[in-house]
């Protein structure tokens, strides 16, 4: 079963664990030890996160070593892009306010 990136993002645990692996490739047993859950609590983010492509894995060895997927995280750039550029116009007609009220 193919997951949404939205609903993978959307938990707390899931987006430190893709803080963790941006950074380097990581085991499942060395991101575990960042959180104060089971094992299997992590291996279920994991999951999720595999199966919605933000995260691969590769075998090395015995271990398996999970990395982050940047691209995936295109779909919610490209979903914030309009809102985004709606705030910052809004923001800019702000700050034109506020300096012809000075």
């Amino acid at each position: 079963m193919r997951r949404d990136v939205f609903q993978a993002v959307a938990d707390p645990t899931r987006r430190a664990i893709i803080g963790l692996i941006a950074l380097q490739a990581m085991t499942p047993n060395a991101i575990a030890e960042h959180f104060q859950t089971s094992r299997q609590a992590v291996s279920k983010h994991i999951k999720v996160l595999t199966e919605c492509d933000l995260l691969t894995q590769e075998q090395s060895g015995r271990e398996i070593y999970y990395h982050f997927n940047p691209q995936k995280l295109k779909d919610i750039a490209d979903f914030v892009e309009p809102f985004r550029k709606m705030w910052e116009e809004r923001f800019g007609q702000l700050d034109q306010l506020l300096n012809t009220l000075k």
